[in-house]
């Protein structure tokens, strides 16, 4: 794989995570699925990033799903679909438990393992002309249980039916009544909308955004599945923290705080 498929971008406590394919419309090959878990990996060793945007090059999608030139090699008999399934469950994974907030800048089309990783995300945020859809069941794909469940948890089991049962796409406002994106932005406002938004939730106390991006994943498992310990150690840590007595201190001072993240 090209080094240039993926591309990651850092700036002011942001970090810009592009899937940098637009002649294939950013469809993603395995050895871009591989890569995923160690980018990310290496984003939540690095203290100054606060917030991560995934988003696609080029004007025509965010990604369009998996890229297919590949299935009739990569996905042609049970021991290789086992082998990519591993690698696209361990991307997944990786983007889901990432522990910084993660925004999806959606610009066209968001198809199939394009709306996996949009779903992995905290927001999604959409242009008005993206498209939607899980393609599934015209592929004769079987969908997994982790994939199924997280858009099950986002929209609802109604509408992931609907999604997965007709394999159709969907537009931006009907992406937007499911509950399948946060917001639907005109295309020319969309990356200022979204740079704003990040910068937004970066300037706010690291540790609180984590614990709060935490306790909501808690949220959406089952009550004997909750780390209810983990969850009173890190609103614990909260109150502990330097960045308490500083966001206490400003808001006295009336000035806005400087946060350091512990």
């Amino acid at each position: 794989m090209s080094k240039d498929h993926i591309l990651v971008q850092k700036e002011a406590g942001l970090a810009t995570v592009v899937f940098n394919r637009p002649e294939m419309r950013n469809a993603i090959s395995y050895q871009m699925w591989q890569s995923i878990p160690q980018i990310m990996e290496d984003l939540e060793q690095e203290q100054e990033v606060r917030v991560v945007i995934i988003r696609g090059a080029g004007d025509k999608a965010f990604i369009a799903g998996a890229d297919i030139s590949e299935f009739k090699t990569l996905r042609s008999d049970p021991e290789n679909v086992k082998m990519y399934n591993t690698a696209t469950a361990a991307a997944t994974r990786g983007l889901y438990n990432f522990p910084k907030p993660l925004i999806a800048m959606i610009n066209g089309f968001c198809m199939g393992g394009g709306t996996s990783i949009a779903v992995c995300c905290d927001l999604r945020i959409a242009s008005e002309g993206s498209m939607f859809g899980v393609p599934a069941a015209r592929l004769g794909l079987g969908y997994g249980f982790e994939g199924t469940k997280i858009l099950s948890d986002i929209v609802g089991p109604a509408f992931a039916k609907e999604i997965l049962f007709t394999a159709r796409r969907f537009n931006a406002q009907e992406a937007k009544e499911m509950g399948l994106v946060n917001r639907v932005i005109a295309a020319e406002e969309l990356e200022t909308y979204v740079l704003q938004l990040a910068q937004s939730i970066a300037v706010n106390a690291p540790l609180t955004v984590k614990t709060s991006k935490f306790i909501v994943s808690q949220c959406c498992l089952d009550p004997e599945r909750r780390d209810m310990e983990k969850v009173n150690r890190m609103v614990e840590a909260c109150f502990q923290s330097e960045d308490y007595r500083e966001g206490a201190q400003a808001f006295m001072e009336k000035r806005k705080p400087d946060f350091q993240g512990n």
